[in-house]
């Protein structure tokens, strides 16, 4: 018997003109998380929403917030200062959540804003002056805003927590408190995340007003997506940017997003792999905001298809379509392993997610694997010659270290580098099996 089709936007009541903008994208009917909160949130109540990364958490408080701000009799006539506040943990996020929310109100009067660090006061402070109605910001700019005089939050009707934990990870428990102090009541609180630490259920339920916990899914489901494929082998240090070039070149690879650990891994595996040939782009720390930005445009945009990133900085990539996630380097604990391969598998898409787990970081995967429960434990050992590999990730026989000519990664300044050979070789460091690339019937 075949299970009911998802609920559409249009039969949860929502506005008209945000449907028909959500149409406009290609999107008609809800997610879990979506279906379960929108008639609650709509009605003005207050919300502890969980569910996965990519799970449409997004719009699940977004479509509703817009449609309050748009028309509701409950919240004031719109006048240029804000009526809704999202609070979120980095700047990417912000960017995204806004172009998100920008997008579902584009047939609305509502004018959405991101506020973050890195950007100009001053040209925040104009938009501001020229009115907004729904701000999405990174704590600590907002707090500075707030505080000169420039950004009113008397007037917020809504508040959302985005990425909770993350929050909470990062240290900004504090200035969130301070924000949701700043606000007038009443008001509609929801707080949306992946997982819910104790200390933020404990803010959540002295700050909210009888919140309904829902969840998207039941407490035993997993906490990875059904729909990506886990694969996981001790790698050489010396020969991973052999391996990566090799698992880039995987049938059917579409947008890829590479994980290092730390902002001097990534800026070196994004050179190296541009050196290889490949169009590659960058976020982390060490690159400006500006810079930053343009990576992710173009990947987005799919002008680049690869993305080398820290864990920070892709907390702002939403995109439904990566089919490639590779850790080069092991995460520091499960959740951070969870978040990563979050990034694939998503909206019902089926994805790839690839650890290269060093000899020195095979205690974090113990780790990892006994937490999640992934069955995983004994790893074996494949090279970037190993047939294994090949076969795990339908890698064409022909597969080279290098494609083309080197480039320069997308957005960044060239770094000093040797110049690399971009002919086809296949090293691999002292201690590898012998006998290459085994021939396939």
């Amino acid at each position: 018997m075949s299970q009911p089709a998802e609920p559409t936007f249009a039969e949860l009541g929502v506005a008209a003109e945000i449907v028909d903008a959500l149409s406009e994208l290609g999107i008609t009917r809800t997610f879990s998380i979506q279906e379960l909160a929108l008639p609650l949130a709509l009605a003005g109540r207050d919300i502890i929403g969980q569910a996965r990364t990519g799970m449409g958490k997004t719009y699940g408080f977004g479509v509703p917030l817009l449609d309050r701000v748009f028309d509701d009799a409950g919240i004031p006539e719109l006048d240029g200062t804000p009526r809704a506040l999202v609070i979120v943990p980095t700047r990417e996020l912000a960017v995204q959540v806004a172009s998100d929310l920008t997008n579902a109100a584009r047939h609305t009067l509502v004018r959405v804003m991101a506020i973050y660090g890195g950007r100009s006061y001053d040209e925040q402070i104009a938009a501001l002056t020229d009115g907004v109605d729904v701000v999405v910001g990174t704590p600590g700019r907002l707090i500075d805003l707030h505080s000169r005089g420039d950004l009113r939050l008397d007037r917020v009707a809504i508040l959302v927590l985005d990425e909770a934990d993350e929050m909470l990870d990062m240290g900004f428990l504090p200035d969130i408190q301070k924000l949701w102090a700043a606000l007038n009541t009443p008001l509609q609180t929801m707080l949306f995340s992946a997982t819910m630490p104790g200390p933020i259920l404990t803010l959540a339920r002295s700050m909210m007003s009888t919140p309904l916990h829902i969840r998207a899914e039941s407490n035993d489901a997993a906490p990875t997506h059904a729909t990506t494929n886990q694969i996981a082998f001790l790698s050489h240090r010396m020969d991973k940017p052999e391996v990566a070039a090799k698992i880039l070149q995987a049938s059917g690879r579409g947008r890829t997003i590479i994980f290092a650990r730390t902002k001097r891994t990534a800026a070196d595996v994004a050179d190296d792999l541009a050196g290889r040939g490949f169009a590659v782009g960058a976020v982390h720390g060490d690159m400006g905001q500006e810079a930053r930005e343009r990576a992710l445009k173009d990947f987005r945009s799919g002008e680049v298809e690869i993305l080398v990133a820290t864990d920070v900085a892709a907390r702002g990539i939403d995109v439904d379509d990566v089919t490639h996630v590779i850790n080069y380097q092991t995460p520091d604990d499960p959740m951070t392993y969870v978040h990563r391969i979050g990034r694939t598998g998503r909206a019902n898409h089926s994805g790839t997610a690839v650890t290269l787990v060093g000899y020195d970081e095979a205690h974090k995967w113990a780790l990892i694997d006994s937490e999640l429960g992934l069955g995983m434990k004994d790893l074996p050992q494949w090279f970037s010659t190993s047939p294994e590999l090949y076969d795990a990730l339908s890698i064409p026989d022909d597969a080279s270290t290098s494609v083309g000519p080197a480039r320069t990664v997308r957005g960044s300044k060239p770094r000093d580098s040797k110049h690399r050979d971009t002919k086809r070789r296949d090293t691999k460091p002292r201690g590898a099996a012998s006998g290459g690339r085994r021939k396939r019937s």
